[in-house]
């Protein structure tokens, strides 16, 4: 069997729907494939924080009620290290602050807009082949209920993963991989205990980085530094709870149910170019950031945003100008993340075997940055992506 659409969209987390809301509203039709059932990406749980920037292109899209009524908007941040804990105030150094609301809120509020708008979405069917990417209608192959049924469109973009057909098919087309893997992990935690804080903590510990998030007044995210070989079944909860108290400098935080466990690998990796043909890559498909930085979903819905102006563009208008100059007007942005992200991994991560001048180096920096208003500024900056500034592109749809 096959089926018909202008572009077909592979991955349904937050840059597919985003895209795929975005093309709706542009009057460009789509179909979005999904590997997963919706209760699972529903509930699978990533990343939390939003810029101002990614907060009004959910706003503008006509899908941030939620985001505004029960998202947690915060100021600044707490960094903590040598039993000090320094707070550095974005809104007051840049007028910015941050807001933090899950990433699988985002994906529930865009499904739930995508399925108000009767627009296909196809959960538990899989990508298994782009085919045809130089022709004016690529395919992709998809099985589902254990057939295989072909899609044909005009555009392909793969929004699924790091470890998706997209990016191999990119690759296999000559694109570029640039990377870099962190000799230390992240364990993390989803708990159902109230913050310990006001806002985010980033503690620098002589036994290992850890951060406190939070996704509600009773829900918390935790991460402990692990080493990059680390495996779960060496840490009980009581563990966990001691050493985030520990680490940090939080004796009051409750031990809580823990709802979700995980350990995250610490990578940075970039695609160059992100598109081939008629074959686009956007989100982690095409880069991945350390979440020190808080910069993954934020670079996604970027990515879409541009893409989505620039393929209304061309359908609707036949100017390639700006799909061509998709890869170049987004990698600016995507290596000032990775410089941020790297940047806030190196300074709160203690090295494996590290020695005690490279620790005493690591909180003279921490000092500077917390004494000096000038590098406190470029912090918030970053975080926020005031840096970067806004995405700069054409407003479509209603």
């Amino acid at each position: 069997m096959t089926l018909r659409t202008t572009v077909g969209i592979i991955g349904a987390g937050p840059a597919g729907l985003l895209l795929a809301h975005l093309l709706h509203r542009a009057g460009v039709e789509s179909v979005v494939l999904e590997n997963r059932s919706r209760d699972y990406i529903e509930r699978r749980v990533r990343a939390g924080v939003l810029e101002p920037g990614a907060a009004q292109i959910l706003r503008d899209a006509g899908v941030g009620a939620r985001l505004d009524g029960e998202g947690l908007e915060h100021d600044g941040i707490h960094l903590r290290f040598d039993g000090e804990s320094h707070r550095i105030d974005f809104k007051e150094l840049t007028g910015r602050g941050i807001f933090v609301y899950g990433q699988q809120e985002v994906v529930k509020d865009l499904i739930q807009a995508r399925l108000d708008a009767e627009a296909p979405i196809m959960f538990e069917a899989r990508a298994r082949e782009i085919r045809d990417i130089d022709e004016d209608h690529p395919s992709i192959v998809v099985s589902q209920g254990g057939q295989d049924e072909l899609l044909e469109c005009d555009y392909v973009v793969a929004c699924d993963g790091s470890h998706g057909i997209g990016r191999s098919a990119m690759q296999a087309r000559g694109a570029v991989i640039y990377e870099r893997n962190y000799p230390h992990s992240w364990l993390g935690i989803l708990a159902a205990t109230p913050p310990a804080a006001d806002e985010l903590i980033y503690a620098y510990h002589e036994r290992g980085f850890a951060l406190h998030s939070m996704r509600t007044p009773a829900v918390s995210r935790l991460y402990l530094q692990v080493p990059s070989n680390e495996i779960l079944d060496t840490w009980s909860a009581e563990r966990i709870w001691q050493e985030l108290r520990l680490r940090l400098h939080a004796p009051s935080l409750e031990a809580g149910e823990i709802l979700d466990i995980g350990i995250t690998a610490m990578t940075s990796v970039v695609l160059e170019p992100m598109h081939s043909g008629r074959l686009f890559v956007a989100g982690d498909a095409a880069h991945i950031v350390p979440p020190t930085g808080a910069k993954g979903m934020n670079l996604a819905l970027a990515d879409v945003t541009v893409l989505a102006a620039a393929l209304t563009e061309q359908i609707q208008n036949g100017s390639s100008a700006a799909l061509n100059s998709y890869t170049s007007d987004c990698l600016p942005r995507v290596w000032r993340a990775q410089y941020f992200s790297s940047f806030m991994t190196q300074l709160l991560h203690r090295k494996p075997h590290e020695d005690e001048f490279e620790g005493r180096m690591h909180l003279a920096q921490l000092r500077y940055l917390t004494s000096s208003r000038t590098a406190s500024k470029s912090l918030a900056e970053n975080y926020t992506g005031a840096a970067t500034g806004s995405v700069a592109v054409a407003k479509i749809g209603p």
